[in-house]
């Protein structure tokens, strides 16, 4: 009896731990898949802009888009630290940590006091910090080389995404920056978290303090384009409202000018994203790095720029050089492949990375640029090993971060952690079930954005008229129309209703679902339309209001939203738009508040809204 009732509890527990690993494992799949989309919207925008040039009215009111600005439009490129100091006023009521050049080990740690007690550092020693940051990336060259010893180790860290407490738990375990602890970040320092800021000014300080110590590569969200889209933009406009479009073009020059990869001992390369059957390292070392900024993911625009046919031969292969190194994926496979899912870079096999191996004599690929649940994992029988050191970056709870340790012999060692603030008091069950929250949150989201779409491949199936179609048919369906390959039969129970006859009522998948706050003049149509794009279109407003101020014309508007809907092929009636946009024009100054406007078009949970 005791060891049947050993028997059952085991076998409970057995199914109880699986059916939790089962709901963790799709949660990371649903917000992967989600984060990939999103990735291909940015490409989808990026199309927008090639067509936006083609058929303005105005093409020089949308040029500078296309055109790195020069730095010294906004930040003289002869300004020097003390230059900085005479122009801006530091007010006796400031409190933060006040810097002198040349830093020094003091100052970075008055830096870090500072950020753990949510300071904000001056704009004045930001501005400092970033013409001194970019004064030393300028000696550096495209590829860093390091050597190993047994009293000087080297740490690898992947993705931050404005995390800080990551970075400062990596300081904590592993020691500051210094000449006996050598550090390499591995790019994506912004974007997603909302401490981008402070982690740059971090590095950037212990860069200037240790600058053979203390390596930077660029990532793929070092870009003025994806700052936009992932919020690293509004952070510094937010927290430096006086001085913010200063900053912001300073650091585009800076994100220029970051190393693209990193070799230790001749064997071991690092870079963020990955290789190509292409990749040319002695291509990559030798080209001009801060000439390419920005077509990391908007080169394809330069195609339709008129009268560059000579500058788009010389950068289209720069440009995809350094979008397959920035950009793509490992993949069991053999072979390379386009990197469909991110709509950017490539899918590399085992194969290519051998061949690349041979060629350059390396034995290993430190890579970063994916999620991996426990920080990191490793692929290509050992040869290449992705790192990623941003814990909770879905959702509290959702992962581990990791750093990776380097000594002579190149065998990596692997150190885990998690910055844990809510998540110690919480068992298995109740991390995996926020976990699960906040992916079908995002996910219903997404659904509702797609509901007139979703709505007509339900309809095919149901030839009745019925509201109900199969299971397999309102998968099948779901995937045609959001293509995210989710395993849509398991979370069918938690998106859909279905009746006692094993058919789903598919409209209940919009049920707990509106719009944030209803808006008269807008027809259904526009609305999700409004919904959908929300995001795209914030990025295009927000470039096309060059002094930030969030307002644009009424005709701006007018304009650029008809070529939007033109270049996706939506038909909306210009009348609804026309109604809208007057009555928002509150003070009928003819210019409208495009941030305020596009946030009446939310996803709101009707019960989480009954709940609070």
């Amino acid at each position: 009896t005791v060891i049947r009732a050993a028997i059952l509890i085991q076998n409970w527990y057995r199914l109880t731990m699986a059916r939790i690993e089962m709901r963790r494992r799709y949660s990371l799949s649903i917000f992967q898949s989600i984060e990939y989309a999103d990735e291909q919207d940015q490409l989808q925008l990026s199309n927008f802009f090639t067509f936006m040039l083609d058929h303005c009215t105005h093409p020089d009111s949308v040029s500078h888009i296309f055109t790195s600005p020069s730095v010294s439009q906004v930040v003289d490129e002869g300004l020097c630290v003390t230059e900085f100091e005479k122009k801006i006023d530091v007010p006796d009521s400031y409190y933060g940590p006040r810097l002198s050049f040349p830093l020094t080990v003091e100052d970075a740690n008055a830096l870090l006091h500072a950020f753990r007690n949510e300071q904000l550092l001056h704009a004045r020693y930001v501005l400092q910090l970033l013409c001194e940051t970019r004064r030393v990336l300028k000696e550096m060259p495209n590829i860093t080389h390091l050597s190993t010893s047994y009293s000087k180790e080297i740490t690898v860290c992947g993705d931050l995404h404005g995390n800080l407490d990551d970075l400062l738990l990596i300081f904590y375990k592993n020691g500051l920056p210094s000449e006996q602890n050598r550090y390499v970040f591995n790019g994506d320092f912004v974007d997603r978290g909302k401490n981008s800021m402070e982690i740059l000014i971090i590095l950037f300080a212990f860069l200037l303090i240790y600058p053979n110590d203390l390596h930077l590569n660029r990532g793929n969200h070092e870009d003025y384009i994806m700052n936009l889209r992932y919020g690293f933009t509004k952070e510094v406009s937010k927290k430096y409202k006086d001085h913010g479009k200063q900053i912001l073009c300073l650091l585009r020059d800076v994100f220029s000018w970051l190393p693209l990869a990193t070799i230790i001992d001749s064997k071991v390369l690092i870079l963020h994203g990955g290789i190509s059957d292409t990749t040319d390292l002695d291509f990559l070392n030798a080209l001009e790095r801060n000439k390419v900024r920005d077509h990391i993911h908007v080169g394809a625009i330069l195609f339709s720029l008129k009268n560059l046919a000579i500058q788009i031969l010389r950068s289209s292969f720069c440009y995809l050089q350094i979008l397959d190194i920035l950009w793509s994926d490992p993949r069991s496979q053999n072979g390379c492949t386009p990197n469909k899912c991110r709509g950017g870079g490539c899918y590399f096999g085992p194969d290519v990375t051998a061949k690349l191996f041979e060629k350059y004599n390396l034995k290993m690929l430190i890579r970063s640029h994916e999620f991996k649940p426990e920080g990191y994992e490793i692929s290509h029988d050992g040869k290449v090993i992705t790192i990623f050191s941003a814990s909770n970056y879905y959702e509290e709870g959702s992962n581990r971060g990791a750093y990776i340790k380097l000594n002579p012999e190149l065998i990596p060692r692997f150190v885990q952690y998690r910055v844990s603030r809510y998540t110690r008091r919480q068992n298995l069950r109740e991390r995996v079930g926020t976990i699960e929250s906040s992916a079908l949150k995002s996910l219903r989201e997404k659904i509702y954005a797609h509901r007139s779409e979703l709505t007509s491949a339900f309809a095919q199936y149901d030839v009745n008229g019925t509201g109900k179609i199969s299971v397999n048919d309102w998968a099948a369906a779901m995937e045609s129309v959001l293509q995210l390959e989710l395993p849509w039969r398991m979370l069918r129970s938690q998106l859909a209703q279905m009746n006692p006859d094993g058919e789903v009522d598919f409209m209940s998948c919009f049920y707990d679902l509106k719009i944030g706050q209803p808006v008269k003049e807008v027809q259904p149509a526009l609305v999700e339309t409004l919904c959908r794009y929300r995001r795209d279109l914030e990025i295009i407003f927000n470039i096309i209001d060059k002094d930030h101020s969030g307002l644009i014309s009424l005709e701006e508007f007018g304009q650029t939203w008809k070529l939007f809907t033109s270049h996706l092929g939506i038909d909306v009636h210009d009348e609804s738009l026309d109604k809208l946009v007057l009555s928002i024009d509150y003070n009928k100054d003819g210019h409208i508040d495009f941030n305020e406007f596009l946030e009446a078009f939310h996803v709101v949970h009707r019960l989480e809204k009954k709940a609070n």
